[in-house]
């Protein structure tokens, strides 16, 4: 396995295996004018009396009743916790955590996205979680095995399933259509998207009353994010979370059974490919390491993902003593991992020198 180390002139991202990306960010007219509608099992979603939705009711409740989402709620610390081994700069707050990663993405989007900047936003939907507007209580609901209603909107003849990155595009979204009687309820990503795709829907609105910072991704583009995804999001689970001592041992301890890529190109004047290395500061160098294709598209480098297995890696690091490690994610959030966290995949297994 050849490496390289390459940081070429930025090119336009490309979206995994050609899936299309919606240029333009929601119009306010649109959402001005579309009609607030349900899901079948569902009633239009509203605002709560006072200033903000009841969060307490709803985080941190099992979801295995509520339309096919099966995965637990996620943790009262759910988000991305700044630190040295992240690339997420979101203060940290007590209680409720908003989805750091999603809504410093978001933060950056002007008033009309490129496809390389809607991109940015489209691989934070696969971290983390995602707040949804409902009408009620939605823990009453649930103890009571009532549907839940979730906020959606109806713009022609096509439904998009609206989402929250975190309190301030609730209340953003409260403040605009002036409703009552509102919860909010928190949900891994992976299990909202699975959700949309279980439907008829035609993709989904993020943080649609927060102009510029929202956008619209299509259902075409969601189901390829996710046929590519690792089925368990093990690894991203683990980006996603507040980091603790144990995170690294985790990380690795997740990657033999996880789909992971690498960033593979040829250089120019060589009709070698070769495999994207980032270099610290000081000199060292770590290869690349993707949880998702749409990682590496996100980058703009023009390069093309190609599947790695732990086994692999173990392999590159004993072949070359001069590698210091593995950089997972680059973009953010992202952990680096030294030889010394990787030496259970650098243990070498019967037969491989053969």
């Amino acid at each position: 396995m050849a490496l390289f180390s390459r940081r070429p002139a930025a090119t336009p991202a490309e979206t995994p295996e050609g899936a299309s990306v919606d240029a333009t960010s929601v119009d306010d007219a649109v959402v001005a004018d579309a009609t607030s509608d349900v899901d079948a099992a569902a009633s239009q979603p509203s605002e709560v009396a006072d200033d903000e939705p009841d969060f307490d009711a709803v985080v941190g409740i099992s979801m295995s009743s509520f339309q096919g989402l099966g995965a637990p709620a996620p943790a009262a610390n759910g988000s991305a916790e700044p630190s040295g081994n992240d690339g997420v700069d979101t203060p940290p707050r007590s209680g409720l955590q908003d989805n750091g990663p999603l809504v410093t993405a978001l933060a950056k989007l002007p008033e009309r996205p490129e496809p390389a900047e809607l991109l940015q936003v489209a691989r934070q939907l696969l971290q983390g979680h995602l707040f949804l507007r409902v009408k009620g209580n939605a823990k009453r609901m649930l103890a009571e095995g009532e549907n839940i209603p979730l906020a959606i909107t109806t713009i022609g003849e096509k439904q998009y399933v609206l989402v929250y990155s975190g309190v301030a595009a609730l209340r953003a979204s409260l403040a605009a259509d002036g409703a009552t009687d509102t919860s909010a309820m928190a949900q891994p990503a992976q299990a909202v998207l699975r959700f949309l795709l279980s439907g008829t829907y035609a993709g989904l609105i993020v943080d649609p009353a927060s102009a510029p910072a929202r956008a619209m991704l299509s259902r075409e583009l969601i189901a390829q994010m996710m046929e590519q995804a690792d089925p368990e999001f093990s690894i991203k689970k683990l980006l996603a979370a507040r980091r603790t001592e144990s995170t690294p041992d985790d990380v690795v301890a997740a990657i033999p059974s996880s789909r992971l890529w690498i960033a593979v190109n040829k250089p120019d004047g060589s009709d070698q490919v070769g495999v994207a290395e980032a270099r610290t500061v000081d000199g060292d160098r770590l290869i690349e390491v993707f949880t998702h294709p749409i990682e590496i598209a996100a980058l703009g480098r023009g390069d093309r993902p190609a599947p790695v297995t732990g086994a692999q890696l173990g392999a590159a690091l004993r072949a070359d003593p001069g590698l210091a490690g593995i950089l997972i994610d680059p973009a953010g959030p992202w952990i680096r991992l030294d030889r010394e966290d990787l030496a259970p995949l650098m243990v070498e297994a019967p037969g491989d020198g053969d």
